[in-house]
């Protein structure tokens, strides 16, 4: 048989159906990858600040289904009136976050029957989420309704006003910084809050209801 011959005869048989075959490789054992244990799947690193976690702020539990209710995280005392720290006849709040690593706190800001917050100064950014009622800013002409968010400049002054006509107004808070409040006719400062103040109010009112001292220790960070 010719050289040539030879080379077709091995061509076509090294073809099926008319496409070229190519040996396989040699099977290689699977490695299976085994999936992390709980302990090392981790959402910060170590030495990180914990999370804070609130349930049920706004009371919403009573919408829920009764098999959620049996579950202890959502039926949480949060309608205990304890909870929230007069500031003023009309006025009180319910601390979220207290970071006095990072000089913020996050409160719910809530007023009964009408009120006001006297003229005070932001030297930061304030960020507000209204939740129930309405207020707004003798300075400004607009009005905070639910689901409203209100962005405040640094550098504002301003007076937080709630008609009196509203039963309850419940807003959300972040403020950074200090809130420093004036004299409505001189200017002259006449008082403060920023996170420190706020930990010692509140550390002393759950001291005050029966809550603890302690209490106000899961939300600082």
């Amino acid at each position: 048989m010719s050289p040539s011959r030879l080379t077709l005869l091995l061509l076509l048989s090294s073809c099926v159906g008319g496409v070229a075959y190519k040996p396989r490789p040699p099977c290689r054992p699977r490695t299976y990858h085994s999936i992390a244990s709980p302990s090392s799947l981790l959402a910060a690193p170590q030495g990180a600040l914990s999370d804070i976690v609130v349930p049920n702020v706004l009371g919403l539990s009573e919408y829920l289904p009764g098999d959620l209710l049996e579950d202890s995280a959502v039926a949480s005392p949060s309608s205990d009136p304890r909870l929230w720290v007069p500031q003023t006849p009309c006025l009180s709040f319910r601390p979220l976050c207290l970071s006095v690593s990072q000089g913020y706190y996050v409160n719910l800001l809530r007023f009964k029957g009408g009120g006001i917050l006297g003229r005070h100064y932001h030297p930061s950014p304030v960020h507000a989420l209204t939740l129930r009622g309405s207020w707004g800013y003798v300075e400004h002409d607009w009005k905070a309704t639910p689901g409203t968010y209100v962005f405040e400049p640094p550098g504002e002054t301003h007076t937080l006003v709630v008609d009196e006509d509203c039963q309850e107004m419940v807003a959300m808070f972040h403020v950074t910084g200090s809130l420093i409040y004036k004299d409505a006719v001189s200017g002259e400062t006449v008082g403060y809050d920023d996170v420190f103040t706020k930990l010692e109010k509140a550390r002393k009112w759950y001291k005050d209801c029966g809550l603890g001292e302690d209490y106000v220790e899961q939300f600082v960070r």
